[in-house]
């Protein structure tokens, strides 16, 4: 293994001041910005770390910034969610890089020089590599690692371009590195959980090979008492198709996917029964699950007062809450652990010799993070891949909803083969986590994708008059 690496980094002053008019102007435009809808009118630096002084030919900059974005036009400004940007600095850019443009700064210690997003640049992004493979600690930066597992120099980086939340390097077919954007002191989900599946000899999640952190008390004032997760190094699937890709390429050929479901149902019970096992599993009782009630109830308020299109069925939904609450106050309890908190399709992969895995351990992002790690029914995890079931065959024209059908319940058959208990016999709770989803997916879409309304609208409709899953 080489020899760790410690560098000590200044930043000149008046770093972010010479930035914020092109970062307020950038920001906004990338997919993973959640502050859409409201301005940013400035910025404050949590931290900066110099990875490579400015010099004619390249200057890379890593910094963590809080937004400031007053919640309405005119009012006062509210502390924002603080973000990980890579900024690369260059004379110009070369032809390749103009899609990462950020600007040109006009005053302060970059004066003169151009900005852009680093990520896309090959030697910014082997740089980051460099740095996991040699555990490195450059200012409050700590790249950390596996030391069972061998990451070779030399891999050729390429940046993923279908990320939402976050953004993902490839290396040579052989890692990715996701880096998280939206960040925040404490242990992240998204390493935590890989790395207790790893323990425990889990094969269905890729195993952790290095992270990169932040160290607290990297910014000025109170520090944090827990380090910043910034990102996950872990093996590529190569050649592996992602679920949500693979359902609606069946889809369009008129092929079922049944066995395929039942296959997922399957790996999710054993991701299930592996972080039982890792971390503490809970019991839940009416007083725990009357603030569940509360919370989900809640949720669907805001939602009807923002979406008029689901105020008609807000009645029958709210009764899949008041029917879980009364089951509660009857004396029953659940088991709550550690689940993987946004499963669906999307968030698995199937290698090309049909293996599963499941990625993507974050959680909801918009989500506090101590809500992200609190232990949950397994319920909420089945919940979300039958939603995504409906996705799917809603995608299509014409719908597909006995498709659907099929795939819910060969996934649980699947799941119950593995972990002994059907989710179907537990259709009070069910029903109030599947509720509790499509009503967050009504409010998505009416802000985000409205032609996709109907498909979460078909589902509230389900849900407000049955209590059959």
């Amino acid at each position: 293994m080489s020899e760790a690496v410690t560098r000590t980094v200044t930043t000149p002053p008046g770093l972010l001041a010479s930035l914020d008019p092109l970062l307020r102007e950038w920001l906004p435009r990338q997919r993973w910005f959640a502050g859409k809808g409201h301005p940013v009118t400035g910025f404050s630096l949590v931290a900066a770390t110099e990875l490579l002084p400015p010099t004619a030919k390249l200057g890379l900059y890593h910094l963590l910034v809080r937004t400031r974005q007053p919640l309405q036009p005119g009012g006062p400004e509210q502390p924002g969610d603080c973000y990980q940007l890579f900024i690369g600095v260059r004379e110009a850019l070369p032809p390749r890089l103009a899609p990462a443009l950020i600007g040109h700064v006009t005053r302060g210690p970059l004066a003169g020089l151009t900005v852009y997003e680093a990520l896309h640049d090959t030697r910014p992004a082997e740089l980051l590599l460099e740095a996991l493979r040699t555990q490195a600690r450059i200012g409050g930066l700590r790249f950390e690692r596996d030391p069972r597992q061998e990451i070779r120099s030399g891999l050729v980086p390429r940046l993923m371009t279908v990320e939402q939340s976050n953004s993902s390097v490839v290396y040579g077919d052989t890692f990715i590195l996701k880096l998280l954007r939206r960040v925040l002191p404490g242990t992240n989900p998204d390493l935590e959980l890989p790395l207790a599946l790893a323990r425990e000899g889990c094969p269905r999640v890729p195993p952790p090979t290095a992270w990169l952190v932040a160290e607290p008390g990297v910014a000025p004032g109170p520090p944090p008492t827990e380090p910043y997760v910034l990102g996950v190094l872990q093996p590529f699937v190569q050649g592996a198709t992602d679920g949500w890709e693979l359902a609606l390429r069946e889809l369009a050929k008129g092929e079922d996917f049944v066995a395929e479901a039942r296959d997922l149902g399957r790996v999710t019970a054993e991701v299930h029964t592996a972080l039982a096992r890792a971390l503490p599993t809970v019991t839940l009782g009416h007083a725990q699950l009357r603030t569940m009630v509360v919370g989900m109830t809640e949720r669907l308020e805001a939602a009807a007062h923002a979406v008029p299109a689901l105020r008609p069925y807000a009645d029958g939904l709210r009764s899949a809450f008041t029917a879980l609450d009364d089951l509660a106050a009857e004396g029953r309890v659940w088991t709550a652990q550690r689940v993987h908190g946004d499963l669906h399709l999307g968030q698995c992969l199937r290698s090309p010799a049909g293996e599963w895995s499941l990625i993507d351990f974050e959680g909801e992002p918009a989500r506090p993070l101590a809500e992200r790690r609190m232990p949950q029914p397994v319920v909420r995890d089945v919940a979300g891949m039958l939603r995504s079931f409906d996705y799917a065959a809603r995608s299509v024209a014409p719908a597909q909803p006995d498709w659907a059908v099929r795939c819910r319940a060969a996934y649980c058959s699947g799941y119950a083969e593995t972990a002994g208990r059907d989710p179907r016999t537990d259709p009070v709770l069910m029903r109030a986590y599947e509720t509790d989803k499509a009503v967050y997916e009504v409010v998505y879409e009416a802000r985000h994708r409205p032609q996709w309304l109907p498909v979460p609208l078909a589902a509230v409709h389900r849900l407000a008059t049955t209590d059959l899953i």
